[in-house]
């Protein structure tokens, strides 16, 4: 399973838009994505709006919710997370989640996972945070569970963290759903990808990607994997104008802990800048948000158009 072209939604304040409209808003870009060329559409799993995107009391809807009703308003664009919060869901029922959307979407969703990072939502909603390395325990302890039960197989597991006793999985479309885990972390995340996952999404700075793919490729060998059997994908927070004016005025708006991570200009720029730094790092694929702008009727259309090629023939 590979993303080569990936389409995130992470922003739900849309002025103009009320909350009854919002939906139709976020099914609208996914239409578009499909139709243009893109091959998965992807929400974030949080509850509030994350920092250096907007506020936390700006609109935020819950993701396995928001896949479900896109399976509906779409039909062949796949349907993930990026990235399930591994800390807010019981891992065989997150495995039910998942594999219904499966089924509901006929074949068509991806588990994307991650140990959990965001504080203030575990605080508030009363989730168990813990520390970093317990996070990473229970999300190796989670993957144990979820990995045969997206294949059919009863899965059992007296853990430190989780229990399942034979938890079974039915009914179900395929042999398997994929699963993606998203990260950066090299001991931890990457040890974990190259035992459980299909696919690889680095979230890091893009001056770190050569060494973040040379790391993986590591870890795969470390335990007798093929690398080229977990493709990799990489987050691009997108800052993309129609003009130079836009590009400018929309430079403004992006914190200035977010910039080694941000691709700013029109979508021909955008999509050389990533040709060079992305793709040229050796990443199979790019997972694009247009937080600011891809509400606008037509404007994922631009962008995936520019940015097509550059997968299309890999």
């Amino acid at each position: 399973m590979s993303i080569r072209l990936g389409y995130q939604i992470p922003n739900f304040t849309y002025p103009g838009v009320p909350d009854e409209d919002l939906f139709d808003t976020v099914a609208a870009q996914a239409r578009e994505a499909e139709a243009v060329g893109f091959d998965t559409v992807l929400v974030m799993d949080h509850f509030y709006q994350l920092p250096g995107i907007g506020a936390p009391e700006n609109a935020m809807l819950e993701a396995y919710t928001t896949l479900g009703a896109l399976a509906s308003a779409t039909s062949t664009i796949r349907l993930s997370t990026l990235v399930t919060g591994n800390t807010y869901r019981n891992p065989a029922l997150l495995a039910k989640t998942v594999t219904t959307l499966d089924v509901v979407s006929k074949g068509r969703a991806i588990l994307g996972i991650g140990a959990g990072w965001f504080e203030r939502e575990h605080h508030d909603y009363g989730f168990e945070f813990g520390s970093f390395g317990q996070r990473f325990e229970r999300l190796e302890e989670a993957l144990t569970i979820i990995a045969p039960m997206l294949k059919g197989e009863p899965a059992s597991l007296e853990g430190k963290w989780y229990t399942a006793r034979g938890a079974m999985n039915n009914p179900r479309v395929r042999p398997t759903i994929p699963i993606m885990l998203g990260g950066s972390g090299e001991q931890k995340t990457f040890r974990l990808a190259a035992r459980f996952a299909d696919h690889m999404n680095i979230i890091c700075d893009v001056a770190d990607l050569p060494h973040k793919v040379a790391v993986l490729k590591q870890r795969c060998e470390e335990i007798g994997r093929d690398p080229a059997t977990l493709a990799t994908s990489y987050l691009v927070m997108g800052i993309v104008g129609e003009t130079e004016q836009e590009v400018k005025e929309l430079s403004e708006t992006v914190p200035e802990d977010r910039r080694a991570r941000t691709f700013l200009g029109t979508p021909e720029q955008v999509a050389e800048q990533l040709d060079e730094k992305v793709l040229g790092a050796g990443i199979d694929g790019l997972t694009i948000n247009l937080i600011r702008n891809g509400h606008r009727p037509g404007f994922v259309t631009q962008v995936g158009a520019a940015l097509k090629p550059l997968v299309a023939a890999a």
